[in-house]
């Protein structure tokens, strides 16, 4: 899945690379040649953000093209152009910091989802990476945030826990990791009884499973890096049933699985100084008589015990024994994704994912990270003023916290905190891993958040 064409991007030295046409950026102060501004202003071009110009050679060709930045140039702009550009070879004017980030902005932008119309045509629009550019890299990262796009984009009949499992074998596989699968009525006798209560009211062919990968375990003179995601192939909001519309996407309730999957196949691409486990619950939250129901109480694997107030805060649930094992590894460093709380879109909207840690290394070093590679995040607070939300009358916690409190993505974070490792940092991002409004380089759909951000930041951290 999700193969990124190697010649999408080629290296500077490439001897086709001399024949690319230039793309310039440009502002609307912008000094042009005569003849270029002549064209400009007979096309409209104003070099606004947004505004695109083709400028022909005179003898059929292209001479170069104008990309409008406003007064500020957002380097990944870029992302567009693969979508807007007539096919063929370009080399972006810009160099440094801007030039490697528009090229993989532009590796970004050249994703398509056609699994389902198979004789829809791709651009051919490729480009010319700056001097000095990682060019593998590059390919590893787009080839990532498409992986779990893809996921996302994929309908839960076609991705369900199994098609998960898949995923992740293929992955292990390639690199010579160890994979674990529990599932079905087996996540009882391994001590997983919250995973299986959310997902025992599936069909038996999507039955509830926990998929471990380990990679270089043997190593214990690295540090361990945790990766957990929670993978809800699709969300009906078991007996406390969504909406229709609220249920139209949950196709994308997947979405922390398939960011942890692309970004531990990163961390193994790249060898990094660690060792990895990465933990996925696939579950489908089904409606049948075997469902769990509000008003249960169920077991966690941390000894916990969890009061449901709504079956639809299930995400929360699979998260909390995954979590636990996590913690059952020691790790140094902890990231868990989740498409966890609607909370969190009404605090930050949908292109804005929260981030929750009380670790300040490793807040400083996300969100520095975020803002180099321009994947952005936000820091939320665990307000502890918040946590007797989630006190139960009749069990440990529950999964629903009490309204007066209100924040509910923080309540949730709250909830995943009393099942964090505690032998090391843990962070929760809080994905809407989708595009909601399309826009060349942005799909409307299945989107990747937090991903580059965090590889950036494990790259800092550990190359060795």
């Amino acid at each position: 899945m999700s193969a990124v064409s190697p010649d999408a991007l080629i290296p500077a030295t490439a001897p086709e690379a001399a024949d690319a046409t230039p793309v310039r950026f440009v502002g609307p102060e912008a000094a042009l040649d005569e003849a270029v501004q002549t064209w400009a202003g007979r096309m409209g071009f104003k070099g606004a953000p947004g505004d695109l110009l083709v400028v022909p050679d005179g003898a059929g060709g292209v001479h170069q093209v104008l990309v409008g930045t406003g007064k500020t140039f957002d380097p990944t702009s870029a992302r567009g152009l693969a979508a807007r550009l007539p096919e063929g070879l370009y080399r972006l004017e810009l160099g440094g910091d801007d030039g490697s980030i528009a090229s993989l902005a532009f590796l970004l932008g050249r994703y398509v989802f056609d699994r389902y119309k198979p004789g829809k045509a791709r651009r051919d629009v490729r480009l010319v990476a700056p001097a000095g550019f990682d060019v593998a890299e590059a390919l590893n990262i787009a080839a990532a945030c498409a992986l779990a796009r893809e996921m996302v984009d994929t309908p839960p009949a076609d991705m369900g826990p199994l098609q998960m499992e898949t995923i992740a074998r293929e992955i292990a596989e390639a690199h010579g990791a160890a994979i674990a699968v529990t599932t079905g009525d087996a996540l009882l006798e391994d001590n997983y009884p919250a995973v299986h209560a959310v997902g025992r009211a599936a069909a038996p062919h999507r039955a509830p499973r926990v998929i471990e990968i380990g990679w270089n375990l043997d190593r214990t003179d690295r540090p361990l890096v945790a990766l957990v995601g929670k993978g809800v192939a699709f969300d009906s909001g078991g007996l406390d049933i969504k909406s229709a519309a609220g249920m139209r996407n949950m196709k994308k309730d997947m979405g922390g699985a398939a960011h942890v999957l692309a970004l531990g196949r990163l961390v193994m691409q790249a060898g990094l100084d660690v060792r990895l486990v990465v933990l996925v619950a696939a579950v489908e939250n089904a409606i049948s008589a075997d469902a769990f129901r509000p008003g249960d109480v169920l077991q966690s694997r941390k000894g916990l015990t969890i009061e449901i107030g709504n079956t639809d805060a299930e995400g929360r649930l699979i998260l909390a024994d995954v979590l636990t094992r996590a913690g059952e590894h020691a790790p140094d460093l902890t990231l868990d994704y989740a498409t966890l709380t609607g909370a969190a879109r009404v605090a930050l909207g949908p292109e804005l994912p929260p981030l929750y840690t009380d670790d300040e290394a490793l807040a400083a070093d996300l969100l520095a990270a975020a803002k180099a590679v321009r994947d952005p995040l936000w820091r939320m607070p665990l307000w502890p003023g918040y946590r007797a939300a989630i006190d139960s009358d009749i069990a440990d916690v529950r999964n629903d916290s009490a309204g007066w409190a209100q924040g509910g993505s923080i309540t949730a974070a709250l909830f995943l905190q009393k099942f964090a490792p505690t032998s090391g940092a843990w962070a929760h991002l809080d994905v809407f891993a989708w595009n909601s409004r399309g826009r060349p380089g942005h799909p409307e759909g299945g989107e990747a958040q937090g991903l580059r951000a965090a590889w950036a930041m494990l790259k800092a951290r550990y190359t060795a």
